[in-house]
């Protein structure tokens, strides 16, 4: 197995929640691909919270690209230059007012490593307290969710979470927290 060699690689848009590139590649083989689209997208933080009386904070808000209203993790980008666990501890702060004693890394995944090449880091965090209101973005509209730890396993296992890299980082924390047989 040998990696494709880049020939040529054009953007064609750059924003900062858009960008999109086509590359020319040469296959191990010898056959030249001369479309392949890559996505690029920032650096993500996915947060399994658990606050000090033990639920797992979730939130709730429309996802445009679905057309639906989900429950999902508090989640957010990691900006340039920003440590991966101040990435975590911040966009929980902001998402749902809780701040957390304890953080511990779980994983990190590739959303489609066919078309995007950027990672997405779980980390859970305990012994959460509300210190403050949300502080959200003008495009946000976020409601806190929380379960019990029993409740929040039902939902994952009732197909609930339709953010693959959501359920994904929560069965590794289950998993990591010996709640899965």
């Amino acid at each position: 197995m040998q990696k494709w060699k880049l020939l040529d690689s054009k953007y064609i848009i750059q924003r900062p929640w858009a960008t999109l590139r086509v590359d020319k590649l040469e296959l191990p083989n010898g056959n030249i691909k001369d479309e392949y689209y890559v996505l690029e997208y920032p650096t993500w933080v996915n947060m399994v919270a658990i606050t000090a009386e033990k639920k797992v904070l979730f939130v709730r808000q429309y996802r445009h690209g679905a057309n639906q209203i989900m429950v999902e993790l508090p989640a957010g980008v990691v900006e340039d230059g920003e440590e991966l666990e101040n990435a975590a501890r911040r966009e929980l702060l902001e998402e749902t007012g809780y701040a957390f004693d304890s953080i511990t890394y779980i994983c990190e995944l590739y959303a489609n490593p066919a078309t995007s090449g950027n990672l997405t880091y779980t980390y859970l965090l305990e012994g959460g307290r509300k210190v403050q209101e949300q502080e959200l973005d003008h495009s946000e509209d976020i409601e806190v969710v929380e379960m019990t730890i029993e409740e929040a396993k039902r939902f994952l296992f009732d197909n609930k979470i339709g953010q693959s890299l959501h359920s994904a980082a929560l069965f590794y924390t289950f998993q990591k927290m010996g709640l899965l047989s």
